[in-house]
């Protein structure tokens, strides 16, 4: 991991470390060779693994990740990082259809921004299903020969016909017992174009009765002319998920393969691949042992890879990085940090039940990582103008605060008291109802690192807005003065001086939906986006705002964390983000 890395949370005990910690003391994974690169038996590598373990993230590159692949990113890496083991980057490239180098790029990019790397002295470990097809290839030549595959000319509509369900078996392929030589002819027929797309799939021949529908002769290979990121035309044939799965990870010495629940039942298929290979002189052992746990649920959002492509291309949203979205460039780029996205994983730790986590809990890891990191500001977004009537004209106090209360060492930032101020309107009152001690008329408040000021006045507009609130200061009430402590007052306030106060445009932001499990059941889930999941609003800063960068993080005092846009934002033109507020919203 790189040294700009974010600390990392303390471990906290699964069953997955439970089973590396077993596997370890048992010595399953020791004695494992490794060629220092991807390799089969045939090349009959000797030089030992120094990897304790391996492990992989293997995305697909037909989207953006979003928070679901942020627990197994930290899972897979973690691991490896904790036992001394690798982990490796690689991509899942077997469908040209949805695949594009754009979503690669940014995969790449967001694992890196969240502190790991696939990177390790010698050992850069990025890797691609497609460097493997040649030995995809060989391999299913091989289960055609060994009689352990064959090439089905059934219509698409046939084989689902014959597929059986839970409760009947399946019925076997006409072309289930064609002779071998005749069903590698075919497939090589495949691979030279011959045939046409849904024409004719390898499969694998296994029991057409087994209660496990992914054992019901699944398919190898298919037949499809789209051209590939990365191989370009070189194929036109193209291996399964569940076929190339397996054998890359035996290619790549993994050790443990760690997948999402929904892939229990393929295990079965994935145990049967890396058995027949095996047995056929192709891999070596020790295989990978596939262990699957409960995936990440995030009440109020929807994590489905062609969901989250309808809201893009609907224009539901701008972008897969539009803050509004689950997706991590869009959690980035709203102001979540690595370190608590890291946080936030390890806290919900890993099980094998299904779970499902409110918002409130990301936010709280936010919270607890930006406490000590993010610099104090003020800033106003409902502004109500405040004018105090016994200010000298024209006169300009100094006043000073710390950029954070518990870093002395940061400084402290200066600006000025004048007679006109931009105040929040929900620290204003006609009349208090109980338990409200800021600005109502008759009432003494402290302007924070200013003076005391007594409300005099509320003025409306037409509509019974507030408009403007009129006050008079106590001139030896300053803060850091000798005369401060002679005033008690409940309230405290925020403001910035109308004649420095910085021009902003801040984005604030609620759930994307209405709804806590917007696309389960039969739900219309795109009538549940809600309408106020982003405003945008005109806000005024306080001056020392002006050198703020891109990126960076401040807590606007009272109001939340925020951060200026990583893209849009500038001196000439600063924009930010609201990425949480500072306690909990009521749902």
């Amino acid at each position: 991991m790189a040294d700009s890395s974010p600390p990392k949370p303390a471990a906290l005990p699964h069953f997955i470390r439970a089973i590396i910690d077993h596997d370890l003391d048992a010595g399953r994974v020791s004695n494992r060779s490794w060629a220092g690169y991807p390799s089969d038996a045939r090349q009959g590598t000797k030089q030992s693994d120094k990897a304790t373990i391996r492990t992989r993230f293997p995305p697909e590159p037909n989207g953006y990740l979003h928070i679901g692949h942020a627990k197994s990113i930290c899972l897979n890496f973690g691991l490896a990082r904790d036992y001394g083991g690798r982990c490796h980057m690689r991509f899942d490239d077997t469908n040209p259809v949805k695949e594009d180098q754009e979503y690669v790029d940014s995969i790449l990019d967001t694992v890196k921004w969240l502190g790991f790397s696939w990177d390790h002295e010698a050992e850069v470990n990025l890797y691609y299903a497609s460097d493997y097809f040649q030995a995809l290839f060989d391999c299913a030549e091989y289960l055609i020969k060994a009689s352990h595959a064959y090439v089905d000319e059934q219509s698409p509509e046939e084989m689902r016909a014959r597929r059986g369900s839970l409760t009947e078996p399946g019925e076997d392929s006409p072309f289930r017992n064609r002779p071998a030589e005749e069903s590698l002819t075919r497939f090589h027929e495949m691979r030279a174009g011959k045939h046409a797309e849904g024409s004719m799939v390898l499969r694998a021949r296994i029991d057409m009765r087994s209660p496990n529908l992914n054992m019901r002769d699944p398919a190898l290979y298919r037949i499809r002319f789209a051209e590939h990121h990365r191989t370009g035309k070189q194929w036109c044939i193209y291996p399964m998920y569940d076929y190339a799965h397996p054998i890359s990870d035996a290619l790549e010495n993994i050790t443990h393969s760690l997948c999402t629940l929904e892939f229990e039942d393929h295990r079965p298929f994935y145990d049967w691949v890396l058995e027949r290979l095996a047995e056929g002189g192709f891999l070596r052992r020790p295989l990978p042992q596939q262990t699957e746990f409960a995936r990440l649920n995030l009440y109020y959002t929807v994590t489905s890879k062609r969901k989250l492509q309808e809201l893009v291309t609907s224009g539901r949203v701008k972008g897969w990085d539009d803050p509004r979205m689950p997706t991590l460039v869009g959690l980035r780029r709203r102001g979540f940090t690595a370190g608590s996205i890291q946080l936030f994983c390890e806290r919900i730790g890993v099980s094998k039940a299904n779970q499902w986590v409110d918002p409130s809990v990301l936010e709280i890891a936010l919270r607890d990582d930006l406490e000590s990191k993010a610099k104090r500001a003020t800033a106003i977004i409902d502004p109500v103008l405040l004018e105090i009537e016994n200010w000298p004209r024209g006169h300009r106090e100094a006043c000073q605060a710390p950029w954070h209360p518990q870093h002395a060492e940061w400084g402290h930032r200066a600006f000025h008291c004048t007679g006109s101020l931009w105040v929040e309107r929900d620290d204003v009152r006609v009349s208090a109802e109980k338990g409200f001690f800021r600005l109502f008329p008759g009432n003494k408040v402290r302007l924070r690192y200013g003076f005391v000021i007594e409300c005099s006045a509320v003025d409306l507009d037409s509509e019974g807005r507030i408009l403007r609130v009129s006050a008079r200061y106590f001139a030896d009430s300053r803060s850091g003065t000798a005369g401060a402590d002679s005033y008690k007052v409940k309230g405290n306030i925020h403001w910035v001086s109308i004649d420095e106060a910085l021009e902003a445009e801040v984005h604030l932001y609620e759930n994307l939906f209405t709804d806590p499990q917007p696309d389960s059941g039969e739900k219309d889930w795109l009538s549940l986006i809600n309408p106020d999941a982003h405003r945008s609003v005109k806000a005024w800063l306080e001056p020392s705002l002006a050198q703020a960068k891109a990126a960076e993080h401040f807590q606007f005092e009272r109001l939340g964390y925020f951060v200026a846009d990583r893209l849009d934002h500038s001196a000439q033109r600063p924009v930010f983000q609201r990425t949480v507020g500072l306690k909990q919203a009521a749902r």
